[in-house]
């Protein structure tokens, strides 16, 4: 096997990490507004036990699931320069969009909590939605257009416009995207939940994910009717089943099953079009002569050597601190583990103090 065709391989499997790993983040960020209202009741009236009992169910991993994008990214960097020049240049201001999406969604976990003030609060949540929304929706305009073709000229440059982007295939891509993530981001608060969140959530991730499952079956097949193979059809039929599956499951109340069927279906979807692409790496809607392929935008083969060592070294120890991660945190979460009286004091102590001190 070329080493072209296993970095396009390496390139494939980090793309599906990051979707099977960073859908469930965006899916709990985007039910903010549905799954942490307030229940009504003395001990949380305005909901906020609800969004952080759903913050603790990712807080431990989603910073690491992202370190999926920056490898494949810098992997495709490295591997397929060409790829990556006419990608970045091309969809420049949809990926500006994603980069700030998700920089003002990490700012978002880490700061909300630094004022206890509902309105500061209140503020950064609706950071966290906007950083879950837009790259759900921009990621599956990003991948239709991608498999589907953009205009590429002789000079392996994208001559179209951002509007050529939204074109009613991309538009759809993006509303299957984001659907689908809410409804494994439920699924997953149900797997990580405990209380009344848990049973609603998992009741919300069947909802989501029947409209999801239309969404993404009429998807793939928009796509896959242009470029397909027999591999990637079947491959679209095997996900099908298994998103289809995992809403059984849930419905049912096998969380486990239910989480684990869905993130196969995703990660087979998302193989589906990878297989699809292959052998071009960004199809040119212009001319099929002036597509970009995994030969004609490759680095040399000595680079692809030495980053072939890398990968073989270094993927290992990846997969198992990440697994290692996920085991350590895989108890339930419930608003009994929210010490908020607790945090309260502690934070006024430590004003106080601070207070005394510089008196």
């Amino acid at each position: 096997m070329e080493l072209t065709t296993i970095w396009f391989i390496l390139i494939t499997v980090l793309w599906t990490g990051y979707f099977v790993l960073e859908g469930f983040d965006f899916g709990v960020g985007m039910l903010f507004p549905v799954l942490g209202r307030g229940e009504g009741g003395p001990d949380d009236p305005d909901g906020e036990t609800r969004r952080r009992v759903m913050l603790s169910t990712i807080g431990p991993v989603w910073d690491g699931n992202e370190v999926w994008l920056l490898t494949a990214g810098g992997a495709t960097f490295a591997a397929f320069p060409e790829w990556y020049a006419t990608l970045f240049s091309g969809f420049y201001l949809p990926l500006l969009l994603i980069l700030v999406a998700l920089i003002v969604r990490a700012l978002a976990f880490d700061y909300r909590g630094k004022v206890d003030d509902p309105v500061w609060r209140s503020r950064w949540d609706m950071a966290i939605i906007f950083g879950s929304y837009l790259p759900a929706v921009l990621w599956g305009v990003a991948f239709t257009n991608i498999v589907r073709g953009v205009p590429i000229d002789a000079d392996q440059e994208y001559t179209g416009s951002l509007f050529t982007l939204l074109n009613p295939a991309a538009l759809l891509g993006g509303l299957a995207t984001a659907s689908l993530f809410m409804a494994y981001g439920a699924m997953f608060i149900a797997l990580k939940t405990d209380g009344p969140i848990r049973h609603e959530a998992r009741r919300l991730g069947v909802r989501v994910g029947v409209v999801a499952a239309v969404l993404v079956a009429t998807w793939l097949v928009v796509v896959q009717s242009s470029t397909g193979s027999a591999v990637s059809w079947a491959l679209t039929g095997v996900a099908a089943v298994l998103l289809l599956a995992a809403l059984g499951m849930a419905h049912r109340g096998s969380e486990g099953w239910g989480f684990s069927l869905a993130f196969g279906a995703i990660g087979v979807a998302v193989i589906s079009l990878f297989v699809a692409l292959f052998p071009d790496v960004m199809p040119s809607s212009t001319d099929p002569a002036f597509s970009l392929t995994t030969s004609n935008a490759s680095s040399t083969d000595y680079t692809l050597k030495i980053m072939t060592w890398v990968a073989v070294l270094l993927t290992p120890v990846v997969l198992l601190y990440q697994s290692w991660t996920y085991w350590i945190f895989r108890k339930r979460v419930s608003g009994h583990h929210i010490p908020t009286e607790v945090a309260v004091a502690a934070r006024q102590s430590a004003s106080a103090g601070r207070f005394g001190n510089d008196a």
